[in-house]
């Protein structure tokens, strides 16, 4: 693999939602066609990642394609020859990796990360699955060696965790173990982003869009129906100050709108603001704002109902072929370099 690598995935449980479209899989689709020929494109389902939080088991599979239907439809070109769809189950080097780089990660790094701590929250039970997983990811991404993983701004810190893991090991065993990834001010820069994109939840703007937390009323899904979905925006939480302005500290609800304007109608965020900052008209910013939604699900649905389930099968069996070889080549390396295997 001679060019360098854009790698990214989202895991098969749930309904994929409006915050992974506009946070993660848009953003992928114009970074590969920004960047056609220049960078090889990972883009696999973390299917093992899904255990991390409660599952229905018998709809995960069907999940995990579903998915891939969907990162199609917002734009991912799978016939460029240097893009790769790959399940991560399917290459075991992923589960593997993640123990040995387990050894050399500290409790007090995963005891402070926020995702933990938000997910655990509440909860009667915990996973050692949910405390480890950012050790997965790092296997994710170290493997193959990825420069750029255009993550969401709740995933800052597991990616400076990464880093930080490659470093620690570069600087234990070899310098030329592992890529470190760039930077997260690199990682925005190179997507085009001033700031990580994070859609918050309709009814408690204070907290994200998530397919992972019970939260109907203020999640849409990529499958809701298109007049449902807009009502949930018309019932949208804002507040009692009476002005639109945009700030996420004192105005969360109205600013989410806002954001959710700007990115589905193309325009810039200063555009947007241009026509709403200052209005009291709380109303008619969420009648644009359902109408964008309404009008993005019906085209995007249409889409995925297009996507033929066969050609995504013949695809994955190809890249997942070549992306073990990847992986178990760089396992090996790793295996040397700690002992388990001849040099």
């Amino acid at each position: 693999m001679s060019k360098p690598i854009i790698l990214t995935g989202i895991r098969s449980n749930g309904e994929l939602t409006l915050g992974n479209y506009l946070g993660a899989m848009l953003p992928l689709a114009r970074l590969q066609a920004r960047h056609a020929g220049e960078y090889q494109v990972n883009m696999f389902v973390p299917d093992l990642h899904s255990f991390t939080t409660p599952i229905d088991h018998e709809d995960l599979y069907a999940n995990t394609i579903r998915n891939l239907k969907m990162f199609i439809a917002s734009g991912l070109n799978t016939t460029q020859k240097d893009t790769f769809i790959y399940r991560q189950s399917f290459i075991p080097a992923h589960a593997e990796l993640t123990w040995i780089l387990d050894c050399f990660v500290y409790f007090g790094e995963l005891s402070r990360m926020t995702q933990f701590k938000e997910k655990s929250e509440n909860q009667e039970t915990v996973s050692v699955g949910l405390f480890n997983y950012p050790v997965l990811m790092a296997a994710d991404i170290l493997l193959y060696g990825a420069k750029y993983v255009p993550v969401g701004e709740d995933q800052r810190q597991h990616l400076e965790l990464v880093r930080d893991l490659a470093i620690r090991m570069n600087h234990q065993f070899s310098e030329n173990l592992f890529i470190v990834p760039e930077a997260w001010d690199e990682q925005l820069k190179f997507a085009g982003l001033n700031k990580g994109v994070r859609i918050r939840s309709l009814k408690n703007p204070d907290k994200k869009m998530s397919k992972s937390i019970s939260d109907p009323a203020g999640t849409i899904l990529l499958s809701d129906d298109p007049d449902e979905a807009a009502k949930k925006v018309m019932s949208a939480t804002t507040d009692s100050i009476g002005q639109i302005n945009y700030d996420f500290t004192t105005q969360p609800g109205i600013s989410n709108i806002l954001q959710i304007i700007s990115l589905l109608s193309e325009r810039s965020l200063d555009e947007v603001l241009a026509k709403w900052q200052g209005s009291t008209s709380y109303g008619d910013l969420k009648q644009e704002a359902a109408g964008l939604v309404r009008d993005f699900l019906i085209d995007f649905q249409n889409k995925v109902s297009q996507i033929e389930e066969s050609l995504i099968d013949e695809k994955l069996l190809r890249d997942e072929a070549a992306m073990r070889q990847v992986a178990e080549a760089k396992l090996l390396e790793v295996q040397q370099m700690v002992g388990l295997r001849r040099k």
